[in-house]
């Protein structure tokens, strides 16, 4: 798979372009539309997102023109329902919201589609199905359903099916409830396909798929005093290949990774990966900004990146004392931590992706800004999900920020970024250069445009 960017000589080399846009154009946003998780299937056929109103959208690619054949598949909506409602916990006079925090999608089996949805507290598996047939000549019921006289039955009639238009149900098949105390912040499918985990702040629980009345406590960070807590769980993570082992992240800046072989509960790490501080570097927010909010295996498995505040980091499994590459995300907003701490954007949590060959990593920043990351040229890139550049097949124009001094034609100021516009969640194809950014209530598909 190509790098992150083109430029250079290398016929590999690309530049991304814009694909499409979904969502509404107007400036004041309902919160129930803002965008909170963005995830492709196995396939990437499939991409759900799901938005702080407890709606799931799934969108299917379409089948490729071949009157047209430069033009790939758009993505278009294909299924939505609403996954979560608002609820009340009465014991602790607390309001649940129904925002999704997270959808993770299962290998396909079969013809139907299965999901994880996650709001703070119960999670969902959902199956997407499609039906274009239904039966007909029933010898009970009429036509418009009602039953008939079972003595005014004289004949035998063999029920026949008949097309229909395409309907794709959406239907709950497992609710997964009442196990967390604290808000859910991640689920991960295990790579046996039958168990996944599920995590809140100091908790991470192991469940199978087919049992929803029980769960195994698997991580318990909480102390007897709660007084005594200096940390809470930020992210988890099972391993791609290795079912017994998964990854938790925590905000002070480190990770461990347990091994399910090891005892029943993982409160002993097999490994502890933590990057000592420079301490000429330490401030007051240093422990805010050090702060882990995601983690994700590379497909390969034998990396894993963090994202903190200001930078991404990617880990050797094998090497603990520090990662292996570091990449700035936007280090130009280390001298506003002060503000930024004041408007509480220092405590936004950014999301990190793959692409498929694990050569490439993309986050978000703020301006609807996203960079992206080459791991092999070591080039990287900062565009930005806009409506101005949405005309089909629009090449997208690096953008640069400006700390001080001189400005250039093409540069913006940091003073001048916008912070209420800011792009948490991310998914790369798992297959192809394509890219789905979320940018608050709008979803934007880039795909590359070979040079």
């Amino acid at each position: 798979m190509a790098g992150v960017a083109g430029g250079g000589g290398n016929g590999n080399d690309f530049q991304w372009c814009f694909s499409q846009v979904q969502g509404a154009v107007d400036e004041d946003v309902a919160e129930a539309d803002i965008i909170s998780t963005v995830e492709f299937n196995y396939s990437g056929d499939l991409l759900a997102t799901g938005d702080k109103g407890g709606r799931v959208v799934i969108f299917q690619r379409e089948q490729e023109n071949k009157s047209r054949p430069h033009s790939r598949g758009e993505y278009n909506v294909y299924s939505t329902f609403q996954s979560h409602e608002p609820e009340f916990d009465y014991l602790k006079s607390l309001e649940i919201e129904e925002k999704i925090n997270k959808i993770r999608w299962l290998p396909q089996q079969n013809a139907a589609h299965f999901l994880l949805s996650t709001n703070d507290k119960t999670i969902k598996l959902w199956k997407i199905s499609e039906r274009d047939k239904r039966a007909e000549g029933y010898n009970l019921k009429d036509e418009d359903g009602r039953l008939r006289d079972p003595f005014k039955i004289t004949a035998l009639r063999v029920p026949i099916l008949k097309p229909m238009d395409l309907m794709v149900e959406a239907s709950p098949r497992r609710i997964f409830a009442n196990a967390h105390t604290y808000h859910i912040n991640s689920i991960s499918v295990n790579s046996d396909h039958e168990t996944y985990l599920s995590a809140d702040d100091l908790r991470i629980n192991l469940w199978h798929l087919e049992i929803t009345d029980r769960s195994f406590n698997i991580v318990d960070i909480k102390p007897a005093n709660m007084e005594e807590l200096t940390e809470v769980i930020t992210a988890a993570e099972f391993h791609p290949h290795h079912c017994n082992v998964f990854v938790y992240s925590s905000s002070k800046g480190t990770i461990r990774l347990c091994d399910m072989r090891s005892s029943a509960l993982c409160d002993r790490h097999s490994k502890f990966f933590e990057e000592p501080e420079d301490p000429s570097s330490r401030s007051f927010f240093s422990e805010i900004i050090s702060s882990i909010s995601d983690v994700k295996f590379s497909h390969s498995g034998r990396y894993m990146m963090t994202r903190d505040y200001l930078s991404v980091k990617v880990w050797d499994l094998n090497m603990e004392n520090r990662p292996v590459e570091t990449y700035q995300v936007h280090e130009y907003l280390r001298s506003k931590l002060c503000s930024l701490y004041e408007n509480d954007c220092i405590f936004d949590k950014f999301e990190c992706c793959w692409n498929g060959s694990d050569g490439a990593i993309m986050t978000g920043s703020y301006n609807n800004f996203f960079r992206m990351f080459d791991r092999n040229t070591r080039r990287d890139i900062t565009l930005e999900a806009s409506r101005e550049s949405s005309k089909p097949r629009a090449i997208l124009k690096p953008r640069k920020v400006c700390t001080g001094g001189k400005r250039k034609k093409d540069e913006i100021n940091v003073d001048s970024l916008d912070f209420n516009k800011k792009i948490l969640h991310t998914a790369w194809h798992p297959m192809e250069n394509i890219i789905a950014v979320a940018a608050t209530n709008n979803l934007y598909i880039f795909q590359d445009k070979i040079n």
